[in-house]
């Protein structure tokens, strides 16, 4: 058995590849609740639409709203409810939203161990799909409700180690995958659910890198779950 974030806990087989991926690991409460059949993480990928990448000409992360807005309406801003979800020995400051400490016992991305601290913290909230990337793959065409809400929604976050991600940048599949190969999988297979679930292309090679690992965990579920596309209207963007 596996405990996995969030508090579940499940049995999870161990798929030995050639890229050294493991089962999907469906991650908290607030973040993808179910999964598809398996192999559907493939299937997926295979039916997104390849085009070439847009000029970035016009973004910044101002188009996407104010960083780690409430849009759940929990009273808590999207940072810390990442946070509360993926640390462990949560503690907080002022009452149960703002996170002072906790630990990533595995950080997905590098497989460190990390503690959190607020205020000097070595753990980033990584958008899977960097929204840079989205930009150029659709979003620049999308109204501020929708691209609020991918820069808010869990499936398209995760707490990672900071140093680490800082190399990712906006790169997509193509360009950038997890240092721990055990990891790929997981995170591939999110990258397809969100860019399936909010409409975004892909280029072909991006594709072709996406399918490269997923065939080598041809079982590989698609995360679902998360927020609304559209966030609620007292939300705006520039």
């Amino acid at each position: 058995m596996t405990r996995l974030r969030g508090g579940a806990v499940t049995a999870v087989a161990v798929l030995v590849t050639v890229t050294g991926c493991t089962a999907d690991q469906t991650r908290g409460a607030s973040g993808p609740q179910e999964t598809g059949h398996g192999g559907a993480a493939l299937a997926a990928a295979g039916s997104l639409t390849v085009k070439g990448r847009a000029p970035k000409t016009g973004y910044s992360r101002d188009r996407f709203g104010t960083a780690w807005a409430d849009t759940d309406s929990n009273s808590c801003d999207t940072r810390d409810d990442i946070l509360k979800r993926d640390l462990e020995d949560v503690k907080f400051t002022g009452g149960t939203c703002k996170v002072s400490y906790g630990l990533l016992e595995s950080d997905p991305y590098s497989g460190k161990r990390i503690t959190y601290r607020r205020g000097r913290s070595q753990v980033d909230i990584d958008h899977v799909v960097a929204l840079s990337d989205a930009w150029q793959k659709g979003a620049k065409y999308w109204g501020p409700s929708k691209r609020i809400a991918l820069a808010n929604d869990p499936l398209n976050l995760i707490a990672v180690d900071a140093s680490t991600n800082r190399g990712k940048g906006d790169g997509d599949a193509a360009t950038w995958l997890p240092p721990a190969k055990a990891y790929r999988c997981t995170y591939v297979a999110a990258q397809v659910a969100v860019k399936k679930k909010y409409g975004l292309w892909v280029t072909a090679a991006e594709q072709a890198a996406m399918k490269k690992v997923l065939t080598g965990c041809p079982k590989q579920k698609l995360p679902t779950g998360g927020n609304p596309t559209k966030a609620p209207e007292r939300f705006r963007a520039h």
